[in-house]
């Protein structure tokens, strides 16, 4: 066990959708909270969030806190943390502090979360902020992934060890997928991978795109191609895609 990396892997947990129905105006709280139980109880490593924690792009207050309560119940504790971050933390983060939340000596966190954005709460407004920044800045969420020059996406991966395994988790935010489209196909989006060893480490991209094609006519959607993805990617979470498929799925055109 000492060197079995346990991962639970959600997304689109869209906290705050239909609060205010009288019946389903808890569902999405009552999920996620479900999520980190479950996280606790099969004792994993960590929880990657493949986007869309919030149905909002600026959520309620009564959504912010309800997320805040449950990382807070779940993710702080007495419970030792097994894995190592041993990459650059100041490629990894955005944030301010620039690290690891479990490695903070304020705080006793016994399961950390990673997490993408996606296109419900993806940064926007004044300061370019996402609900997720909120949950990074209170130490409750590892964010990661955001692209800062869409014009030049770099790949920058955490570099993640547990005894003798080692996984590469690279992490990319939502971005308009006409544009994403177009930054593949001139091979604008680059990899940075590990310097040593670079064969024994396990790649894995957690990502927030369309992966088909939608609509038809004027309304029909861009999509992310799999043969666009980095052909060094040794498994892909595709968020976004609320259908749970497990491998590439049936062939489609163009794909």
């Amino acid at each position: 066990d000492g060197d079995v990396l346990r991962i639970l892997i959600a997304s689109d947990m869209h906290l705050g959708y239909a609060e205010k129905d009288p019946i389903r105006g808890e569902d999405s709280f009552n999920t996620f909270e479900e999520i980190f139980i479950k996280a606790n109880e099969q004792q994993a490593d960590m929880v990657l969030l493949a986007g869309d924690l919030f149905h909002d792009n600026k959520p309620s207050r009564r959504a912010l806190q309800r997320c805040m309560e449950v990382l807070r119940d779940h993710c702080l504790g007495q419970r030792e943390v097994h894995i190592e971050v041993v990459s650059d933390q100041t490629a990894n983060f955005h944030d301010k502090y620039k690290s690891v939340n479990y490695e903070d000596s304020n705080y006793n966190v016994q399961l950390p979360v990673f997490s993408i954005h996606g296109n419900h709460d993806d940064p926007a407004g004044d300061g370019g902020l996402a609900a997720l920044d909120l949950m990074s800045t209170a130490n409750l969420v590892n964010y990661f992934g955001r692209a800062n020059d869409i014009a030049s996406v770099r790949l920058y991966p955490i570099l993640i060890q547990k005894g003798i395994t080692k996984l590469a988790l690279y992490g990319l935010g939502h971005i308009r997928d006409e544009r994403l489209h177009r930054a593949l196909e001139r091979k604008e989006v680059s990899v940075a991978r590990p310097s040593k060893d670079t064969d024994q480490w396990f790649n894995l991209l957690a990502l927030h795109q369309n992966r088909h094609e939608r609509g038809a006519g004027d309304g029909k959607k861009g999509y992310i191609k799999e043969s666009q993805l980095p052909s060094c990617m040794d498994i892909v979470v595709w968020g976004h895609e609320h259908k749970c498929e497990i491998g590439s799925g049936p062939p489609r055109a163009g794909g």
